[in-house]
């Protein structure tokens, strides 16, 4: 099971694919880094050798910004957005949509699972005798 940049890589899948399990890259990263460093996109991950190993975690490493400093710069923008009081931190605060879909219907993902309002029932108003009580349930008390 090949290891960059301190993720296991799946060793049976191709190394286009398997490259996507890293946080930042996807299918169209993983084709450039591959073509950058000469590699057959067809490859499994199991085939790889040392080499190439060493070759895909140094280019992704020089040249793009993955896992923990990605998570670390996406966390550090939401919370200057949030800071600063824009529009889209104070979203982001309330735990609503950022990007203007709606909220009436649907944004579950946000919003979380549905909370239900508490219904009443209405009391009686006029209209209706009370029972009347007998000397006996009074006198309990």
């Amino acid at each position: 099971m090949p290891r960059i940049i301190g993720i296991d890589l799946p060793k049976e899948k191709r190394i286009e694919i398997a490259l996507t399990y890293i946080y930042g890259i996807g299918r169209t990263l993983s084709k450039k880094i591959l073509s950058a460093t000469n590699i057959d996109i067809n490859k499994r991950a199991k085939d790889l050798t040392d080499e190439e190993t060493a070759k895909i975690a140094s280019y992704i490493q020089k040249e793009y910004k993955v896992e923990g400093d990605l998570r670390r710069d996406i966390s550090s923008n939401i919370k200057r957005f949030i800071d600063i009081g824009s529009y889209r931190g104070m979203r982001h605060k309330k735990g609503l949509p950022v990007r203007g879909q709606r909220t009436r219907t649907n944004a579950r993902t946000r919003k979380g699972p549905r909370k239900t309002v508490g219904v009443t029932k209405k009391r009686e108003v006029g209209g209706g005798a009370k029972p009347a009580t007998t000397a006996a349930a009074g006198a309990k008390t």
